[in-house]
């Protein structure tokens, strides 16, 4: 059972401050949660504005049970659906909506399915290697780890975990496999751990972590998810529109930061000394670069450490 009261939402007065002007601007104010989770955003919109109404969206069905739960006295002004967040602009519609008030995404693993030791996205703890964020899809971490080629392997842990030792940590992974399959988190973590070299081992933390974060972007297609999800989410937005979005790590900023700056471009040729309307961005940055927690929030907080928050705005039609 996860204990929700335990659960501190990320930057949440934070994201709450950079929807309000576009909610506030707003008859019918209509909000997408793109990654509802436990609903501690929902919740704190839901009760600072009377008029909102969200739509909470999760490929986690667990995460959909407890948020609605939490969410029972807000019933009237939800609505929930278990899908992936790619899916936002199908989600929009089949709820009768064409347009939105604002979106906010809070991407990455969600703290409910690290602490839950089972769900096998910690090296911490020995659990199946599973790694799922939707438990009604096929494809599982060990599946990958046991049946790809090595050179899959080695793409995925270079391209998604940045890791340097790539070709030697697939070259432990297939060995082990070809002698019994891989299927437990802390199996995999002490097999990624000797093929590290002992120099490298004693900074930067479990050395385990970028190939276990390898194997989670992999299995749940998140960055795909993101690429897809996040021009969708922006052709829904109506002018004065807010897109909020939280990344816990450089691959899934990069994404967020590169679509944000090319919406923002003027398409207009830049030997033309004035701007010709037809080609004007329709988006403009809320924030220039992004934003980190306060201090205060650091301490409260830890997993808040690596978050890196953007926000866009929908200025034209």
């Amino acid at each position: 059972m996860i204990d929700k009261s335990a659960h501190v939402s990320v930057m949440l007065d934070r994201c709450i401050d950079l929807l309000a002007p576009a909610i506030n601007a707003s008859e019918n104010p209509i909000v997408v949660d793109a990654t509802l989770g436990l609903g501690g955003h929902t919740e704190a919109l839901l009760r600072k504005f009377p008029t909102l109404k969200v739509i909470g969206i999760d490929r986690d069905s667990e995460a959909l049970v407890s948020a609605s739960a939490r969410l029972t006295p807000f019933a009237d002004r939800l609505l929930t659906k278990h899908a992936t967040f790619d899916s936002i602009a199908d989600v929009v519609e089949s709820f009768g909506y064409t347009h939105i008030t604002g979106a906010l995404f809070d991407l990455g693993v969600s703290s409910m399915q690290l602490d839950e030791a089972n769900r096998g996205f910690s090296y911490s703890h020995d659990a199946p290697l599973d790694m799922r964020m939707d438990r009604t899809q096929s494809l599982t971490a060990a599946e990958i780890v046991n049946t790809y080629e090595p050179g899959q392997l080695v793409r995925i842990l270079r391209t998604y975990g940045e890791e340097k030792f790539a070709t030697r940590v697939v070259e432990a992974i297939v060995k082990a496999r070809n002698i019994a399959p891989l299927n437990s988190t802390t199996q995999l973590a002490t097999l990624v751990k000797n093929a590290i070299p002992a120099a490298t081992r004693r900074t930067g933390g479990n050395p385990a972590k970028r190939t276990f974060q390898a194997l989670r972007i992999e299995t749940n297609d998140e960055l795909g998810a993101i690429t897809r999800a996040l021009p969708s989410a922006l052709k829904l937005l109506s002018v004065g529109g807010r897109l909020v979005v939280m990344s816990f790590q450089s691959l899934e900023d990069r994404i967020v930061k590169e679509l944000f700056v090319a919406s923002t471009k003027s398409g207009t040729p830049r030997d033309l000394p004035f701007e010709l309307p037809e080609f004007a961005a329709k988006f403009s940055l809320v924030i220039k670069g992004s934003q980190t927690p306060g201090a205060q929030e650091l301490e409260e907080n830890s997993r808040s450490a690596s978050v890196r928050l953007r926000a866009i705005e929908r200025t034209a039609a």
